[in-house]
Order: structure tokens, then sequence, then C-alpha cells
């Protein structure tokens, strides 16, 4: 009976640990290089992802320096069952379920860099839109389903479910605009959301966003507002 309440008691403490909030115009600051500060985010759905886009904000003067996260979603099935990830020298790596593929880019500038990346499993697409413009389309895990019970996390990249993080692989600077939805966005769609639109977000909303806070981690006005 004792464990039982136990178990009980610290089951509603981690779910109090979540704070939900309108984060408009603001952003979560990742001010220095670290192996234990991030920020959680619980999903809205928590449904199978048959096709997915995500769109975020970021600022950072890291990526001549070195590799860094971007956007963790871990499984049950795969710590990388979603990444979006920076590699120095070489790009933006978008995987899923496991296996990636890789966007070439030099740099991401040192300005304010809004990002998009898409999947669908029907044909195994994948899109990254930088600053509202397309990379060439690839293809990657036709006929893959993203799993549920999610662990997503911001500002580290996931060696395991919900954990193992590499300092050196921590990002450093700004993240805001969060926003996922559960279908591949259209062209016309991601540009209107570069330039400041929605389209109701049903797996991450920035404007109703549930998340919890680990670390030196601050939140602050966005400075592309």
């Amino acid at each position: 009976m004792e464990k039982l309440l136990w178990c009980s008691l610290i089951m509603i403490s981690l779910s109090q640990a979540f704070v939900q909030k309108d984060m408009s115009r603001m952003a979560i600051v990742f001010p220095k290089e670290s192996d234990n500060s991030y920020v959680t985010l619980d999903a809205l759905s928590k449904k199978p992802l048959k096709a997915f886009t995500v769109c975020l904000h970021i600022y950072t003067d890291m990526s001549t320096t070195r590799s860094f996260s971007i956007f963790s979603y871990a499984t049950k099935n795969s710590s990388n069952d979603i990444l979006i990830f920076w590699t120095k020298d070489k790009g933006y790596i978008f995987g899923v379920g496991g296996p990636e593929v890789l966007f070439k880019a030099s740099e991401i500038p040192e300005a304010p860099t809004h990002l998009c990346a898409s999947w669908e499993s029907a044909t195994g697409i994948v899109e990254l839109w930088v600053d509202g413009k397309p990379k060439v389309r690839k293809s990657l895990q036709k006929g893959y389903t993203v799993a549920t019970d999610a662990s997503i996390i911001l500002g580290q990249e996931q060696d395991s479910y919900g954990g193992t993080f590499d300092a050196k692989q921590s990002f450093v600077g700004d993240i805001g605009d969060v926003n996922m939805w559960d279908t591949v966005l259209s062209p016309e769609q991601i540009n209107t959301i570069y330039v400041g639109g929605t389209f109701s977000p049903n797996v991450l909303n920035w404007q109703a966003l549930k998340y919890k806070v680990q670390g030196d981690v601050v939140m602050k006005p966005q400075l592309w507002s």
C-alpha cells in the first residue's frame, strides 16, 4: 500500500512539473553548453504519426564551431524517431526512425533562421525549408510509422529515451515558434508561417505550449518579433 501511494505521489509530481503557457513572442534561451539543460515538450496529440511538419525559429552563432541538436523526438522504438540536427561543415541532418538524410549547407547565418521539416509515410518524401525556401526533396522511411509516447526535447539530443545527453551536441542560443502538425503542410502554408501566420498546429502549439524546464534555461522576448 505504501509503495502504491509513493508511486502515485511521484506520478502526480511529474505531471505537475509541466506548465502550459502562450509563448507568443517569447523564446527559449539556452545560454551555455551543457549536458543537463533542456526543455521537455508535451504533445497535444498522442497518436502515431504517418506524416508531420515541424516548424521553428533558431538563433545561434555555433554553426561553424560544432554540431548541435535542433529538435529531438524520441520514442521507445527509436531515440531518433524524429531528429533535426546541425552537423558542422555538412549541413542539416533530418532523421526519421533512425535513418537520416543530409541537406547540405555550409553554415547557418548568424541571424534568426526559420526552419520547417516535413515527412510523409505514404511516399517517404522529406522536405526542409530554410527561411521560406525549400531544399531539394529527399526520400526516407517509406511506409514507416512514428510511434506514440514521445519524449520531445529542445536543447539536447537524446541517445536514449529521455536522456543520455552529450554537451558537445547541446544547443546554445534561442529557439522559438515551435509548432508541429500531423500532416505535410503545403508550400503556400509554409510560406504563410514564415511571414508570421499559423495553421492551428495539433501536435505542438507554441501559443498553448505544455513544457517543463531543466537546468540553465531562460524564457525571454524574441529578438526576431
